[in-house]
């Protein structure tokens, strides 16, 4: 007698309301972060991590062994002079930067506000100078700014601009600030055109010129956007080498030597223990000078 097996009964298949089935996630979505968080994992946090660490050893390429020795690489540091000659020379290369970048930014935001063909066409041009390479510009302007160079001629002088112990960083920042002076430009003219109309109207209506509306109206409206750029501004000129190397090579006499180019003579040195301690203090320099700035500003924006 043939006998039949009853047929395996599956569980019905939930559909939608359009009959489609339903596509259960057997994965979760962050998943698909997690090669981008294994690359910054091996190479920013945990070189940070060793950053800290090697920074109270000896290590160096002149020994097969690294030991602890405590804090003698900040002493050494702080009893030679070239360090903090360093640090000033960045903070004072920082301050002249972010002051040229955000007037040169400002100042095109505002001669480039209208939407004209002609401003569009102008934007564009400025903007190239940030997407080009800070070593390519900063090997251009070494060409222009040299005795024999472009500049000299065109003005039909004889003058060392990059020789020049006292000025030479003001010229090196120019240069940093020409290079960045059309983000900037972008981000303050993001901020006037988020001004609302009805309130420049009413100062109108109100009897202020254009030139009271624009500073007492418009300019205090526009705090976020100094904020972003000022911070910016900060951040890059102290973490900066390109330009600097470039130009100058940290010369003459030292005067444009900033924290990270004297980071690459010490490691290129084999003194791998203290150049990292450099880069340390240049992140403790980072953090005391630029965090503040930034807490003040924001505080300035909750004024405004």
């Amino acid at each position: 007698m043939l006998t039949t097996t009853p047929a395996r009964q599956t569980a019905p298949r939930r559909t939608t309301t359009r009959g489609r089935p339903i596509v259960r996630r057997r994965t979760h979505p962050m998943w698909f972060m997690a090669p981008a968080f294994a690359i910054l994992l091996v190479f920013f946090f945990l070189p940070t991590v060793f950053n800290f660490v090697y920074a109270f050893t000896d290590w160096s390429g002149f020994k097969s062994s690294i030991r602890p020795v405590g804090l003698e690489n900040f002493t050494d540091l702080a009893s030679n002079g070239t360090l903090f000659r360093s640090l000033r020379v960045t903070v004072v290369y920082a301050v002249l930067v972010a002051v040229f970048q955000n007037a040169f930014g400002f100042g095109l935001a505002v001669l480039l506000e209208r939407d004209t063909l002609v401003n569009r066409v102008a934007r564009v041009f400025f903007l190239i100078p940030v997407l080009m390479s800070a070593l390519a510009v900063g090997y251009i302007f070494q060409a222009l700014l040299k005795p024999t160079g472009g500049l000299n001629r065109l003005l039909g002088i004889d003058y060392t601009w990059l020789g020049d112990t006292t000025w030479t960083i003001v010229v090196v920042a120019l240069i940093h600030a020409w290079k960045w002076m059309g983000l900037s430009m972008l981000i303050y003219l993001a901020g006037l055109k988020t001004v609302p109309e009805d309130i420049v109207e009413a100062a109108h209506i109100d009897g202020a010129s254009r030139w009271r509306t624009f500073w007492t109206v418009r300019f205090p409206l526009l705090a976020p956007a100094i904020t972003f750029n000022v911070a910016t501004a900060l951040l890059g000129s102290m973490n900066g080498f390109d330009v600097a190397q470039a130009t100058t090579g940290g010369g003459p006499a030292r005067t444009t030597e900033i924290l990270n180019i004297f980071i690459y003579r010490t490691f290129g040195q084999g003194l791998f223990a203290q150049a990292t301690t450099m880069s340390l203090v240049l992140f403790l320099l980072v953090a005391l000078m630029a965090f503040p700035v930034i807490y003040v500003l924001r505080k300035r924006e909750e004024v405004l």
